[in-house]
């Protein structure tokens, strides 16, 4: 007894200890705590989006939600708050913010100016600065309450903040917006979640990475290095690393400006097992199927673009369908992936002064409200792991809600209060009514008709006089109404002054009036209507919203083209097999596959193309491009051979179409040449309207550009302070780096741990004959340096490409095994070139090197087919070989003759039907084909492009309108993709 006595009085010891203060007390007399209950009676209450109670209760104290039903017991210590004909929501959570703290400003340098910097500018972290997982949002943290009141008003509670700063930027922190307490009390959570993005950090000028898939080659590389740490490899500290491995289990945010970002986002994190919740831009209806199979949450924005000015007519032609487009379907997004059953939330971010503007014309164009505010509220709070304390008035959640008169989702709603942790934000006041209807107003003998519209906060006015309109100006703060009426008589500067109080919604109501000529009286109002509901209804009306294509622009499909069998009858055919030209044959075509070819096939329910007279050829392929593609180079390292170009497809470059129209259906997406070892290549099937996914050769082979000369030794650039600088260094980097491969092989084969390196694995390849070679070459002695360091590294050259003194040693190219991919007659437009002659490809193919004509530019690549004539016109080569200069020859270097390349049972469908010989300047394609599919059709073009200029006038009257209405608009710009080409960076 005695001992458990003992132990009683133990624990009220230590008890109290805990309930005591750990700061000393120096003021006189301390406050007591509001410990009452607040309740609020009367509401229409939205627990949680799918629960509503109408005249409900709601309880709170101490910051936390107590009660709330259709009735619950009032403490006897309860302020009470009639909210009579008011509504309660949630506040609302923005899940992507940078609130309170100040982005870094850039410390300028780029790396092609100035002093480019290329290792690592802090010891004890990361080799690559922008990568910052280390970062703490909490660290620079200061909160503003001018920018929590703009998001307050907005019905904001809660919002997660973050640095703006890098690749990896560290953990964000989530913040409750009341303005009373300390910065203590308003943290939710110091470590809410992980942030990335593709941006590199401001507080660094490290060059790498240049480009977009260097940033991803990176992320790459991070995840990689960093399960290597965590398993006590390093024999160094790495504090990022540490951070990075410590950080992966939250919440892992990715920042991004476009829907193929978003795309490429999801493919990293997929690669590692990693779901992102993406930060979308808004376009995500662009791409909705791809969209939907990231599985990821979005936060999207409601930053819809304005409209174009296009009064102009000459300005006007400028503007591209595509952003037009853009302008017509943007506010319709959120409904589109609503009905996809795609997961989102809605930020503020980039659209905080005319958010909830938005947010509502998102309604009007078809956003489910309730929908709308589960992205707001519950979505947010199950994203952060939250439910139950944000999102939600349930019992124990948060007291953070805001008060309204009606609606959020309407225009004429205000937003009376917003409540965070229990403090109350005023932002208007409570007891203001909406004063929208029509009153006869007595004054000074007259009565005047006034209808009064709009907003609660910001009324509207017509007023008229013996059915005259006359001017007037309302504004109505403070429960106090003022009205200003212009004289009758419009040649007297005289006005009459209306000022009342009004509590409550008015039947009639009465004030003081001063009359133009001074005099103080009286006036009384009379409500005679209701708001006129049709001046509502024309406010809300908006264009209607235009199919999607693909892809969204002019020329896309309505609906992705679908396979076919198809029968072509009595063509020509060049066949680039031992068959050679046949006249007047039969090709059919099932199931994507070449199926047979001779003369009187039959159909069998095939469709049929009646090819007389015209020429049924392969597709061409284009053995070097820079077509479709986001980047070019990745030029922060002398070697980049980690980065892969399939990262970076663009599916929706108008060169896709051009070239289909071209007769290209296949090309290599090579990495330019601003390092002596590039990027990894992608073959690209010329699918238009198809995702970069759905482009690529399934299980194509693998290629990596290296490249020679000017370029690489950077005799062009305005910087030059990367090694190597002359021709012999780039010899040196190829020794060097192959040295290093071979190093990391014996490493990886003593079957002692080692650190998995994108780099080295990519070189790997080339040594064991997986991953071949095309290299940017022009003159002879390089060439030649080339393949006497791959003889003796042991490997070889696949294809020289471009070439252009491929003539001068031809014999040993062939001795050597590389192929030849040239230009046909382009000379002069470097030091380097001034040797081109155009026999060159004629030369090289006579010594029995396997020759391409290739274009390494956009508009060249759609006339292949007269690049291919020329080597007839100047090398005497036959058309048939020629021919397969553009055809089965690159597919040969390529590896894919196999599969495409010539007219042969078992190959892909990838065909082209030309008007005439295909080698003819006045040959068009009529129908370009990829593995079955009609992806360019002469006839359909032609009635594209009448389709265009309609969508065009269309979207142009839309928007002269939207202008005329009073939308603000922004002035016409020329939107053009520029032209890449071996040296864009």
């Amino acid at each position: 007894m005695k001992i458990r006595f003992l132990f009683c009085l133990l624990i009220s010891a230590v008890t109290g200890l805990q309930a005591q203060e750990y700061f000393p007390k120096n003021d006189a007399v301390k406050a007591e705590v509001n410990t009452n209950f607040t309740v609020f009676k009367n509401a229409k209450i939205y627990v949680d989006p799918a629960t509503t109670i109408t005249d409900g209760m709601l309880a709170i104290r101490n910051g936390k939600v107590t009660a709330v039903g259709k009735n619950i017991n009032v403490p006897a210590n309860a302020v009470v708050v009639d909210l009579k004909g008011k509504t309660i929501y949630p506040s609302f959570i923005d899940l992507y913010s940078n609130f309170g703290i100040e982005k870094p400003k850039s410390e300028g340098g780029n790396g092609y100016g100035g002093n480019p910097q290329y290792d690592a500018g802090r010891e004890g972290y990361y080799w690559n600065d922008h990568i910052r997982p280390e970062t703490k949002a909490l660290e620079s943290f200061k909160y503003n309450d001018a920018e929590a009141e703009k998001l307050r008003k907005l019905g904001f509670g809660v919002v997660q903040t973050h640095m703006p700063d890098g690749i990896v930027r560290g953990t964000g922190m989530l913040v409750a917006l009341n303005s009373e307490g300390t910065e203590g009390d308003r943290l939710l959570d110091e470590s809410s979640a992980q942030f990335l993005s593709f941006e590199k950090s401001a507080k660094s000028k490290q060059v790498y990475p240049s480009s977009k898939m260097g940033a991803m080659a990176l992320l790459r590389q991070t995840y990689l290095d960093a399960d290597w740490y965590s398993k006590g490899n390093s024999q160094t500290k790495d504090l990022a690393l540490e951070a990075f491995n410590d950080n992966k289990n939250l919440v892992q945010i990715f920042k991004t400006d476009n829907v193929l970002d978003e795309l490429r986002a999801d493919k990293v994190g997929d690669e590692f097992g990693v779901q992102y919740v993406i930060v979308g831009s808004g376009k995500e209806f662009k791409r909705l199927d791809a969209i939907k199979a990231t599985k990821a949450t979005y936060v999207v924005p409601v930053n819809f673009p304005a409209p174009f000015d296009m009064e102009d007519p000459y300005i006007a032609s400028y503007a591209s369908l595509s952003e037009m487009k853009e302008w017509n379907q943007a506010p319709a997004n959120l409904k589109m992936m609503a009905e996809k059953k795609i997961p989102f939330t809605i930020t503020s971010l980039d659209s905080e002064k005319d958010f909830r503007e938005q947010l509502i014309k998102a309604v009007a164009y078809g956003l489910d409200k309730k929908t709308a505010l589960e992205a707001l509220t519950t979505v947010p709070a199950r994203v952060l792991g939250k439910e139950g304390q944000l999102g939600t008035l349930k019992e124990g959640a948060w007291a953070n809600f805001i008060i309204t008169s009606g609606d959020y989702f309407e225009k004429e709603t205000t937003i009376f209060e917003n409540w965070v942790q229990g403090e109350r934000a005023v932002i208007e006041d409570l007891n203001l009514v909406n004063l929208n209807g029509t009153y006869n107003v007595k004054v000074g003998g007259d009565t005047y008709v006034v209808a009064i519209s709009g907003e609660t906060t910001q009324p509207k006015a017509e007023v008229k006089l013996n059915n005259h309109k006359i001017g007037s100006k309302i504004s109505y703060k403070n429960n106090w109404l003022n009205m200003l009426l212009s004289a009758p008589d419009t040649t007297k500067a005289e006005y009459t002054r209306l000022s009342a109080k009004i509590v409550e919604v008015p039947k009639s109501f009465g004030g003081k009036a001063i009359l133009g000529d001074g005099k103080e009286t009286s006036f009384t109002a009379t409500r005679t209507a209701e708001a006129s509901a049709d001046k509502n209804k024309k406010e809300t009306e908006y264009p209607e919203v235009m199919p999607v294509s693909f892809p969204n622009m002019a020329y896309g499909f309505e609906s992705l083209p679908k396979q076919q069998d198809l029968l072509f009858k009595n063509a020509t055919v060049w066949t680039n097999e031992e068959q050679g030209i046949l006249e007047n044959a039969d090709v059919l075509v099932r199931n994507g596959k070449i199926a047979q070819v001779g003369k009187d096939l039959n159909a069998r329910g095939a469709t049929v193309i009646d090819a007389t007279g015209k020429h049924l050829t392969s597709g061409i392929i284009d053995e070097h491009s820079h077509l479709a593609a986001s980047a070019i180079n990745e030029a922060g390292h002398n070697s980049s051979a980690e980065v892969r170009m399939e990262d970076v497809v663009d599916p929706d470059d108008i060169g896709v179409y051009r070239n289909l129209a071209g007769g290209v259906t296949a090309m290599q997406l090579l990495h330019g040449s601003a390092n002596p070892i590039g990027g990894q290549s992608a073959i690209l099937k010329m699918k238009w309207g198809a995702t970069p996914d759905e482009m690529l050769l399934d299980n194509s082979p693998k290629f990596i550009k290296f490249a020679l000369g000017e370029n690489v030794k950077q005799a062009n650039w305005s910087s030059n302070s990367r090694f190597p600088q002359t021709r012999m260094g780039v010899e040196q980097v190829f020794v060097d780096y192959f040295t290093r491969a071979k190093e990391y092989e014996a490493q990886k084969k003593s079957g002692k741990p080692y650190r998995k390196d994108l780099e080295m694995e990519a070189l790997l390849e080339i040594l064991k004959g997986e991953r071949h070679i095309t290299a940017h070459s022009y003159v002879q002695s390089e060439i030649n340096m080339l393949m006497k360091v791959t003889e003796e590294l042991g490997f070889k050259v696949n294809t020289f490409t471009h070439i252009l003194e491929g003539y001068k040693l031809a014999d040993k190219m062939a001795e050597h095994g590389a192929g030849g991919s040239t230009f046909s007659d382009w000379w002069a437009y470097k030091y380097e070139v001034k040797d081109a002659i155009p026999q060159n490809a004629a030369i090289m193919h006579n010594a029995g090197v396997t020759v391409a004509i290739n274009s390494d530019d956009a508009e060249m690549s759609r006339r292949l087919n007269q690049e291919a004539a020329k080597s007839v016109k100047y090398g005497d080569i036959s058309e048939e070989e020629a021919w397969k200069f553009v055809t089965l020859n690159p597919a040969k270097l390529l590896h894919i003759d196999d599969r495409v390349g010539s007219i042969k049972t078992g190959k892909d469908a990838d065909l082209v039907l030309w008007t005439a010989h295909p080698l003819s300047v006045y040959a068009k394609p009529e129908k370009t084909i990829i593995e079955g599919v009609v992806y360019f059709d002469l006839e359909r073009d032609q009635k594209l492009r009448e389709e265009v200029e309609k969508q065009k006038n269309l979207l142009t009257t839309q928007m002269l309108k939207a202008k005329n209405n009073g939308l603000k608009t922004q002035a016409v710009k020329e939107s053009r993709k520029e032209e890449m080409h071996c040296d864009t960076l």
